[in-house]
């Protein structure tokens, strides 16, 4: 059969092929998300060119590869270095997604300011003008001659300039604007995105040349484009946070180099990203004193404990179902914790609403925030003022017994840190702590929820 072209549709969320146009994805299920698309499609007719065998590949033995773990480069900004896994690794290819105004650029953009001055930069804009980068570079206050900026959005055209300069570190703002020669379909859909990022990505990994792609996000927040362009690259970093809100969380859910679910914590001013190196003070520091309601737990971020806010507050309802309202916490654990509250603890809840909240628009979803949000539903029914001092830990089961939390040391030393001396912690993990570690501390062990309230109560 000879080669001719194959009109096909594909889901822009799921990568989905189909033969027609079809209003629904029958993969993921999304309502008008099928495009069309040209594919070339047959064996090539008798005379028409065939191509060429390709030689081997050249091989090595595992033990004549040098792999270094302390060539990185560091960026400059702790914070992003501790997401990279420790700095950038020769050849690698990073995903930073994030909505819109959430600081993608701008970040991208600052760490050019923090690089080592010995490295050079290749900027490729496909958004802006380099005269648009240029007085955004002066606010951020990015000078040097090692920033080279170009504006384009051909992906050949972006791989010969790469190979032309040699660039140490390759920056592509964004992916979706990219277009390959011989995709007939329009920038951004999903075979225009899988075949330009790989064309960079083979080209900066024969180079060993770190490359940095901006993702765009869809109305879901997750990455636009198909699902193959997460499992291309070695490290997908997503940018998160309120953009009306000036603090900004930098997460790594991917990472070929480092451990995922590691966070960094920036605030935005007018002069760019600032990082925040104690996000504990940041996230404690509008505190409400003397207002019951309020508990201290600590969450794990990767390897950084951070200490949080929880927030409750109980009301009587006025319609004939009450209503759960948490915000950073999972709607089903807090119907869980009610009903743990009201059958093992004695507390009504069958009138009354309850909203729950992490305070600094962090998320809770570990099971050892359970004591902390109980407690907090307590203290606001009893109108009981937690002690300010007082940090809690633990998971609530059904039968109202308080489990373990896992990295009880380390949480236990940064709330010890921070001036926190009474913690009210499961009974079972007590033996994991060095009570020489903390002199000033009051340990107290609870293994059930009765018992914690007991505590509460004073």
């Amino acid at each position: 059969m000879a080669m001719k072209e194959k009109t096909v549709f594909v889901c822009t969320e799921c990568g989905y092929e189909s033969p027609k146009w079809q209003g629904r994805c029958p993969d993921c299920g999304n309502w008008n998300t099928l495009v069309e698309e040209s594919r070339i499609v047959g064996k090539p007719a008798k005379g028409e060119t065939t191509r060429l065998p390709s030689a081997p590949a050249m091989v090595k033995p595992l033990e004549e590869i040098d792999a270094d773990e302390s060539v990185r480069f560091h960026t400059g900004l702790s914070e992003l270095d501790r997401v990279l896994g420790g700095g950038i690794v020769p050849g690698s290819a990073v995903l930073v997604c994030g909505d819109p105004g959430i600081g993608k650029s701008t970040i991208l953009l600052q760490m050019c300011r923090t690089l080592d001055k010995g490295l050079s930069v290749l900027y490729v804009s496909g958004e802006e003008s380099p005269r648009q980068i240029k007085l955004r570079a002066n606010r951020l206050g990015v000078t040097g001659g090692s920033v080279l900026l170009t504006a384009s959005t051909d992906a050949e055209e972006i791989r010969e300039t790469i190979l032309a300069n040699k660039p140490d570190i390759v920056v592509v703002d964004s992916v979706q604007t990219l277009s390959a020669p011989g995709v007939s379909s329009s920038p951004g859909s999903v075979s225009q995105v899988r075949e330009s990022s790989l064309l960079l990505i083979s080209a900066c990994k024969e180079q060993e040349i770190p490359l940095f792609l901006v993702g765009h996000v869809n109305k879901d927040g997750n990455i636009a484009g198909p699902k193959v362009l997460e499992h291309m690259v070695d490290t997908v970093l997503y940018f998160e946070g309120d953009k009306n809100l000036s603090y900004r969380i930098l997460r790594a859910v991917k990472n070929r180099f480092g451990s995922t679910n590691e966070i960094g914590v920036f605030e935005m001013a007018q002069n760019g990203l600032s990082e925040v190196t104690n996000p504990s003070e940041m996230l404690l520091s509008g505190r409400p004193q003397d207002v019951s309601g309020t508990c201290i737990t600590c969450l794990m971020e990767g390897t950084r404990p951070i200490l949080v806010e929880i927030q409750a507050l109980a009301a009587k309802t006025s319609f004939g179902n009450p209503r759960r309202v948490p915000t950073g916490f999972d709607i089903n654990r807090t119907a869980m914790l009610l009903a743990v509250l009201e059958k093992r603890a004695g507390f009504f809840m069958g009138n009354l609403d309850v909203f729950v909240n992490v305070a600094g628009g962090m998320r809770a979803d570990e099971p050892s925030a359970d004591l902390a949000v109980a407690m907090a539903v307590v203290s606001n029914l009893l109108d009981k003022v937690v002690d300010p001092t007082m940090m809690m830990l633990g998971e609530i089961g059904l039968a109202g017994e308080i489990r373990a939390a896992a990295q009880l040391p380390q949480r236990v030393s940064e709330g010890y840190r921070l001036g926190f001396r009474r913690f009210l912690l499961p009974k079972a993990s007590l033996k994991t702590l060095s009570r020489e570690l903390y002199p000033e501390a009051e340990l107290i062990g609870v293994s059930r929820i009765d018992e914690a309230v007991r505590v509460l109560r004073g």
